[in-house]
């Protein structure tokens, strides 16, 4: 196996796959796929693999065909050394000489940024398919790599009735940093700071960079640090939630795209909310919605105890800061006024960024094996109906085990958070009914761990409480 180069930090599983792709390289035919969405260093591990491995490595750009084409040729020459230049009438051409040199001389062959080709020349997948079966069929040991930071057209690449569904044998997702490898990346020690840094740029590697490796070096620089970064006009991150949007394909009217996305980031997470910020009829928003889920920029959470009912959240921290702090102002930001922007930002930004960045955190905790003692089998949110008191039980944290044929849900844990207030038997009691009231509709509660979830603290009286987990900010990173 390749050993992973120094330079690029964490993305050990990333690189297993990309190093037993490159493993096969000379030994048979295959095809594998690399996506995910800009900025989270997919091109760096994919040219480190390239430098390691040896191959072929061609980014597309925004051109036509007959520009990208000769600039195919160009690079495909380049890297077999040929006397005289290639030239390509059509990507058949192009697609069969890169095969042939591929089996020839058993290389890497990567073409980054795909969906810019296909955009223009929307026959190349099946093209691609054509020559990736005949290599099969004739053992030809070709190994190409396409990569892409559209989501929306990478997933379509391989589902349904696509030309390459079934032909891949490798399908790669590189993700932002977890909150933790985020925090480390960052050099954030502090949990504390490292929850409001996460709730502003995430785990997108390429931030640090946009920053000029500027970091926020304690709880009372926070501030100052979103002032000199993604407030500040003279940043690359001060646009960036922007393009996220608009680099999408299938993203025409951007503005009501962009409306969408702050209906659910101030809080309007249902369908019928979304059309109502907006001003739209529920119907007339499912396109904009799937569109937004293909680009990965919104996820639909279904309620875990009414899986018919579903709640969007938004899925890059920066775009949600940029919908509740910098859209509303932003000509007072453009014209550098960002200490007064954020000075009266500060409480949309711990209510409506902050507080549910925390409850995802807090999710995303319980997700690890032995937190509750074993592998949980689904973690989410839901809304208990309390029909006896008239009442909903808001549950941030429901931890369910693995569900077992013809048992009932066994429930690991039921847990509230709260960024910015202190816990106690009050918070306790709701969770304790919550367990009551799903106890009685069939669900098997004998062993759940009721779960208080604060970055404040904890009221003493809640130690005294032998069914209730108290979980602090700094057990999130511990």
């Amino acid at each position: 196996m390749i050993l992973k180069p120094e330079r690029v930090f964490a993305r050990d599983f990333e690189w297993r796959h990309l190093a037993r792709f490159a493993a096969g390289a000379g030994r048979r035919p295959q095809l594998g796929v690399v996506s995910g969405r800009r900025r989270q260093g997919k091109t760096f591990l994919v040219e480190a693999l390239v430098r390691e491995a040896g191959g072929f490595y061609f980014g597309a750009t925004e051109a036509t065909e007959t520009e990208s084409l000769s600039l195919y040729a160009e690079a495909l020459t380049e890297h077999v050394g040929a006397p005289a230049p290639f030239r390509f009438g059509n990507w058949d051409e192009a697609i069969r000489q890169t095969f042939a040199i591929g089996a020839e001389r058993r290389d890497i062959m990567v073409i980054d940024e795909f969906p810019y080709l296909s955009k223009v020349s929307p026959a190349l997948p099946s093209i691609i398919q054509r020559e990736i079966d005949r290599a099969i069929a004739v053992d030809a040991p070709v190994s190409l790599l396409l990569c892409g930071s559209a989501m929306s057209v990478m997933g379509r690449l391989l589902a349904g009735g696509a030309p390459l569904r079934g032909r891949a044998s490798m399908e790669l997702v590189v993700r932002p940093f977890d909150y933790r490898l985020a925090a480390d990346y960052w050099r954030i020690t502090d949990p504390r700071l490292a929850v409001r840094t996460h709730a502003v740029v995430g785990g997108t590697p390429a931030y640090l960079r946009f920053v000029g490796d500027d970091t926020p070096q304690g709880l009372d620089d926070f501030d100052a640090w979103v002032q000199r970064t993604v407030l500040d006009p003279g940043t690359p991150l001060f646009r960036e939630a922007r393009y996220l949007l608009e680099e999408e394909t299938d993203v025409r009217d951007s503005a009501l795209y962009h409306s969408v996305l702050a209906a659910v980031a101030t809080g309007n997470g249902t369908r019928g909310g979304i059309a109502g910020y907006i001003g739209r009829k529920a119907a007339d928003i499912g396109h904009h919605l799937n569109v937004l889920e293909d680009s990965c920029l919104l996820r639909r959470d279904p309620d875990v105890f009414r899986p018919s009912r579903s709640v969007y959240h938004v899925c890059e921290p920066l775009v949600t800061f940029y919908q509740v702090v910098m859209r509303p102002r932003w000509g007072l930001l453009e014209s550098g006024r960002a200490a007064a922007v954020w000075a009266d930002s500060q409480g949309r930004f711990h209510d409506r960024v902050v507080g549910p960045h925390f409850e995802e955190l807090c999710r995303q905790f319980a997700r690890i094996e032995d937190v509750f003692g074993e592998l949980p089998g689904e973690v989410g949110a839901g809304v208990v109906a309390d029909a006896e008191r008239r009442e909903q039980i808001e549950v941030d944290v429901v931890v369910f085990a693995p569900a077992m044929p013809g048992e009932p849900r066994r429930v690991l844990s039921l847990g509230e958070v709260k960024w910015g207030k202190r816990m106690g038997p009050r918070h306790s009691a709701r969770l304790r009914r919550a367990r009551e009231v799903l106890g009685a509709k069939g669900y098997d509660v004998r062993d759940t761990v009721l779960a208080c979830y604060s970055a404040t603290g904890f009221d003493g009286a809640l130690a005294s409480e032998a069914d209730v987990r108290a979980v602090g900010v700094d057990e999130l990173y511990g």
